[in-house]
């Protein structure tokens, strides 16, 4: 059975890292290929070296500030190719992103069965995220094994009538590959580490957030580090433009913010591991920084993982200014709230995701 595993970004990297990794193990009845898109070039980079896998096919389509409907277009030729030429049995493909929305799309006019890892998360918004929940939608209308790491994520399919039976409950794999990497051993080099200071750890990329709201995210960092001189704020800042604007109007020079480049994978858990509160209007750190027991607080009016607000260990926010400052500071000073978020189940598994997705593989095949 050939297995054709795409991605293109960091995120989508990281959590099927774990997958390709269980895939190599079973060689003698499943032949893995891997293809990347390169959508994140740099970023995807460091995650593939870290996790020791190599792609046999790499589109490269990384362009600086390219448009959706640019990428969409390039992904579906190049991806057609690689799907025609390769023929596997299965395509896997992760999350929400482009290319798992258009990887999913190009194996179906081509009859294969797609695996949709990560399956079943929903804000209901299809604005938020921007393009992602569109392209979630999309994906499990294409997906014939849709693996859900969340209960919640299992019943939102039910509702939407895909049958029981192309469903599976596997937990999620960012777990596998946080616990796989804080293992290994990893140097941080920023001084301040050692200063007794609360580190709040901050990433912020979300499209729907560019232009007032990422002003207005930007500002509230300004004054949590102007109004608290026992923080430290490490801000990873993403390569996009977009961000890079508001971040360069607003935070250079702000005593005790640290604006540095994205940071490999390995540093990052270590560093977010090292944290007291995460900022974000990401995804899956709603997913990893539980499993580390750090409350994390979401710079969003939606969430697709509603369990983390649901059982505590993440609190929306959204992107006004003073909200985000309010919040913060509560969790800086009342000691009962904090600990009430950090000692909150993590309810998105516990490390197997991958090995349960390639049991159902196997059995299906």
């Amino acid at each position: 059975m050939r297995i054709l595993s795409i991605f293109g970004t960091r995120p989508e990297a990281i959590k099927m890292a774990p997958v390709v990794k269980e895939l190599q193990k079973h060689s003698s009845l499943i032949e893995s290929v891997v293809c990347t898109t390169g959508q994140h070039r740099q970023m995807l980079d460091q995650v593939l070296s870290l996790f020791e896998i190599e792609p046999q096919i790499d589109l490269n389509l990384m362009e600086s500030n390219q448009t959706l409907d640019y990428l969409t277009a390039r992904a579906m030729e190049g991806l057609t190719k690689v799907i025609i030429d390769i023929k596997p049995d299965i395509i896997l493909v992760q999350g929400d992103t482009t290319t798992a929305m258009i990887a999913s799309l190009a194996g179906f006019y081509q009859k294969i069965a797609i695996g949709h890892v990560e399956a079943g998360l929903r804000t209901y918004n299809k604005y938020s995220p921007f393009p992602e929940e569109i392209n979630r939608r999309l994906i499990s209308a294409l997906a014939t094994y849709n693996f859900a790491p969340t209960k919640t994520a299992v019943n939102a399919l039910l509702a939407e009538g895909f049958k029981e039976n192309n469903i599976f409950l596997t937990g999620n794999t960012v777990i596998d590959a946080l616990l796989l990497t804080v293992k290994k051993k990893c140097k941080l080099d920023f001084d301040f580490l050692g200063s007794g200071r609360k580190l709040i750890l901050v990433t912020a990329h979300r499209r729907e957030n560019f232009g007032k709201p990422f002003l207005e995210m930007c500002t509230a960092l300004k004054k949590i580090a102007e109004r608290n001189d026992d923080v430290d704020i490490v801000y990873p800042v993403h390569l996009n433009p977009n961000v890079r604007i508001a971040v360069d109007q607003i935070l250079p020079n702000t005593e005790r913010i640290h604006l540095v480049e994205p940071m490999e994978y390995r540093k990052f858990v270590h560093l977010m591991n090292r944290s007291y509160i995460i900022l974000t209007d990401s995804g899956g750190i709603q997913e990893e920084a539980p499993a580390l027991g750090k409350p994390v607080l979401v710079m969003r009016n939606d969430t697709e993982r509603p369990e983390a607000v649901e059982y505590g260990t993440a609190k929306l926010v959204g992107t006004e200014m003073q909200t985000i400052v309010n919040e913060t500071e509560t969790l800086l000073n009342d000691e009962n709230e904090y600990t009430k978020m950090s000692n909150a189940v993590n309810p998105f598994g516990n490390g197997d995701a991958a090995e349960k997705i390639v049991k159902v593989i196997l059995a299906k095949s």
